[in-house]
């Protein structure tokens, strides 16, 4: 259980400790570079950093030193002296397996490390989100999200290994022979080597900046296209019925042109990549160098050949940072993409210091204001109403009245614009978020069922046993249905549920919410695909069990709406009437208006005469 709480609250528990923060939080308000430096080299992967580089550092050394071993081979075989040759290939051979030991333990730790951190980012990234309030995410795309949560996470993985990797041993294969060769041959020899270098290390960076802004707009025109995606697979159904498939097509590759073009500008540029044209004439200008000193007597063959092939060393720096500074380019673009969202501020805190106790379902709403983010308009206009704990509240009033919007405020899934929401005369910013939510629960008319089993969805919102999901499901009517399947309650429901009928989606639902017994139960339309025979049964198991429980009721169905204690009629926001059935048949014309459209009857009929 400790394990699972740390998961759920500031951050991972991967090896951070059951009570660690978010070790990352203050290394987001930074830089890209300095956010990834973070992650690069907390906790114990800065020993496997150490490992992996000193590792390269011996790995580079020996692929150096041999070439010395080479030229001295190639002097004895020229003196014809075969007994020395064979201990000098033999030298070379095991300086060679060296070399590569060394190598094959780099990689190892390299991949280590690339791969403890995407999973520490996906982890931080994930957490992250699952944090953000509902009003963050009704302003995501999802596609983009998922862009974000995979390929950019993904990206940072790559910017490990193999672009690190390269770039670490492209920088100690250009300073490594440096050295060799201002240690074992005359100083004039480094003019080449060190030009190269300086202008190589120019040439980089501007290579580097114009690939920066390229690759940011790559990585933005991705995720537009994995949004269209989602949109378009998410919709098929309406996409189909209204014939749109040359439409969703064209939105695509608007974007996908888009990335193509992007693609194009940096291709353009790493054409443009000078470094291996700059090699091939210092390689040769080395070479000529080494031969007029051997031609003063300076140099003999082995040690031009020492030279040259130290020089030669530079080729695969050279040849792979074209690629590597790109992928560290997207990686950078990656990581900003993943910070902007991660500091998104989230308008509603856990608030972990705050009230955490058992709460009775008292409710009151003083002068309740509330429009959506982004948004002027009021969708509530000064809303008053008490609430006794356990009492039955129903909402009606017409489409857009402001009925589910209500009931979102009540769980705190948004902060009110202006007033005060109060639970047990307490207001409700003071709770705790967390042990708030989860005496609340709300079993909407859109219902979300997960792709696992049902025993998996019942108790999602709860540990529970067989037992308990099964006591839970005959409440909601629904372990009937559930016993003719296979596989019972471990049977898997696909995507959304689709496997099962809307009636049975419903009662799933409806059984989830049970099982987490609830102080205040939310029921928004949540019996609008079961039939009347289910429904009665379903009412009479909701009357028993919502003893004690203080209840909101969105619906139209009579037989609901009569055994509710209150009754709020909702008209453009705000509350038109409140009171009970009979009262409101009486006092009120927009609750009448309600009923005799509904049910195609005269108020005459409705109200027992009486007009």
């Amino acid at each position: 259980m400790i394990e699972e709480q740390c998961k759920l609250e500031e951050f991972a528990c991967l090896e951070f400790g059951e009570a660690a923060k978010d070790p990352y939080s203050d290394a987001r308000s930074l830089t890209p570079v300095q956010w990834i430096l973070k992650h690069i080299t907390y906790g114990s992967n800065k020993i496997i950093l150490i490992v992996w580089l000193i590792f390269a550092i011996l790995a580079v050394y020996f692929n150096s030193i041999i070439m010395f071993y080479i030229g001295e081979a190639v002097d004895i075989f020229a003196s014809s002296d075969s007994e020395q040759l064979v201990p000098q290939f033999i030298l070379i051979l095991t300086i060679g397996l060296i070399n590569g030991i060394f190598f094959l333990l780099g990689n190892l730790s390299r991949e280590l490390l690339a791969q403890r951190m995407e999973r520490d980012v996906r982890h931080e990234f994930y957490i992250n989100l699952l944090g953000k309030s509902l009003s963050f995410h009704d302003q995501q795309q999802i596609g983009d999200i998922m862009s974000r949560a995979t390929s950019d996470v993904r990206m940072l993985n790559y910017l490990i290994s193999p672009a690190l990797s390269l770039i670490m041993e492209g920088i100690l294969t250009l300073l490594i022979p440096t050295i060799l060769i201002m240690v074992n041959f005359p100083l004039q020899l480094l003019f080449s080597p060190l030009l190269f270098i300086i202008l190589f290390v120019i040439t980089i960076r501007d290579y580097f900046h114009k690939l920066g802004p390229i690759t940011q707009q790559m990585r933005e025109n991705m995720g537009q296209m994995h949004a269209v995606l989602n949109e378009s697979l998410s919709g098929i159904e309406v996409v189909k019925e209204l014939v749109r498939e040359q439409r969703e097509k064209a939105r695509f590759l608007d974007y996908a042109d888009k990335f193509r073009n992007a693609a194009i500008k940096e291709g353009k540029i790493q054409a443009k990549y000078y470094p291996l044209l700059f090699l091939g004439i210092f390689i040769t200008s080395g070479l000529l160098h080494g031969l007029i000193l051997n031609n003063f007597g300076v140099l003999i063959v082995g040690d031009i050949i020492a030279y040259v092939g130290l020089i030669m060393n530079f080729k695969r720096p050279t040849r792979i940072s074209i690629w590597a500074f790109s992928i560290v380019t997207r990686a950078i673009s990656a990581a900003r993409r993943l910070i902007s969202t991660m500091n998104e501020k989230s308008t509603i805190g856990q608030n972990k210091k705050g009230i955490s106790s058992l709460i009775k379902g008292k409710i009151e709403f003083k002068n309740v204001d509330f429009h959506y983010p982004n948004s002027n308009k009021l969708v509530l206009k000064n809303l008053n109403f008490k609430v006794n704990s356990g009492e039955t509240v129903a909402i009606v009033g017409t489409t857009g009245s402001g009925k589910t919007t209500l009931t979102k405020l009540i769980p705190r899934l948004y902060n009110t614009t202006t007033g005060k929401i109060l639970i047990d005369d307490i207001s409700i910013e003071s709770y705790a978020l967390e042990p708030l939510r989860t005496q609340i629960s709300t079993i909407e008319q859109d219902i979300f069922l997960f792709r696992s089993s049902i025993f998996e969805n019942i108790s999602f919102g709860r540990v529970s046993t067989l037992k308990e999901v099964k006591k839970a499901a005959k409440n909601a009517q629904a372990h009937e249905f559930i016993s003719q399947l296979k596989d019972q309650y471990q049977t898997k429901i696909g995507e959304k549920g689709v496997q099962l009928s809307g009636g049975e989606q419903q009662r799933i639902a409806i059984a989830r919410a049970f099982i987490t017994d609830p102080r205040i139960l939310i029921l928004d339309d949540s019996t609008s695909a079961i039939d009347s025979d289910t429904e009665d049964k379903i009412q009479r198991a909701i009357r028993n069990i919502l003893k004690g429980r203080t209840t909101f009721l969105i619906t139209h169905r009579l037989s609901q709406i009569r055994w509710a204690d209150k009754i709020l009629v909702m008209k453009n926001g705000k509350i038109d009437a409140q009171g009970t059935h009979y009262e409101l048949m009486e006092s009120s014309e927009e609750y009448r208006k309600i009923f005799t459209e509904r049910f195609d009857v005269s108020i005459n009929e409705l109200t027992g005469g009486k007009s």
